[in-house]
């Protein structure tokens, strides 16, 4: 058995049917994970309203957005229930854990959030490891973030619609990670907008659907790595910077 399929959960290798999981409202109540009462989120929050050019939700989060990557220096961090507390006060967190912020910051100003769970063909990352591309798990779990303002978006077009607002499309490779892409170019993952230079549907293996929340989500289905594997990896790569 290849090394990828040994350190892949078994539930990860079992297919998904698309747009599986029962739609979910959402939520702006505080979690585990998202424990946005805390001192060091709140600290964020305060910061974020000073920054924001008015105080529409859609202006905190965009500061809160700009604080996060300045100050929280994306790492390939892998325990997805790090209390986004915690993220903070380390200052340094993978693209998850940050997104995981930005929905915490949404939480407290009363924007409820919910996430979409995919798995993502370990392809997707080869421009990040191209060297190492075979040791990857053959897909990993994604939990992309949406916000109910007015209606459902993803996090990818929180800031604008779907294309990029400056610069070349996403390639996930060098210091931009998916976390500040969503600041300036829609990820899409429905090839909603029928073009290749941003359509990312292609990587897609399955499609959880929506979960209330990502402790939820984690909950249930568990995280990319064994947990085994996910004691060993994580304080190693959790120091490497992405």
């Amino acid at each position: 058995m290849a090394l990828s399929s040994l350190v892949t959960p078994w539930y990860k290798r079992t297919p998904a049917r698309a747009g599986g999981g029962q739609e979910q409202s959402g939520s702006v109540a505080p979690t585990s994970i998202l424990d946005y009462q805390s001192p060091a989120v709140a600290e964020l929050i305060a910061r974020s309203r000073e920054l924001a050019q008015s105080p529409g939700s859609i202006e905190v989060l965009k500061a809160a957005h700009s604080i996060i990557g300045n100050e929280i220096r994306a790492v390939y961090a892998l325990e997805e229930n790090t209390p986004t507390s915690r993220t903070m006060s380390r200052g340094f967190g993978s693209c998850s854990q940050r997104l995981a912020l930005l929905e915490s910051v949404a939480r407290a100003l009363g924007v409820p959030t919910r996430v979409r769970i995919l798995l993502i063909d370990r392809s997707f990352w080869y421009s990040r490891f191209p060297h190492i591309g075979f040791v990857l798990p053959d897909c990993i779990l994604l939990a992309w973030p949406e916000f109910n303002i007015d209606q459902w978006q993803p996090v990818s077009e929180l800031f604008g619609p779907i294309g990029c607002r400056g610069g070349e499309p996403f390639t996930n490779k060098d210091s931009e990670t998916l976390f500040e892409a969503v600041g300036r170019c829609a990820v899409d993952w429905d090839d909603r907008a029928g073009n290749d230079a941003y359509n990312l549907s292609r990587f897609v293996r399955a499609d959880y659907g929506y979960f209330t929340n990502r402790d939820q989500a984690f909950h249930q289905l568990g995280q990319t790595l064994c947990t085994p594997s996910r004691l060993i990896a994580d304080p190693v790569l959790r120091r490497i910077g992405a």
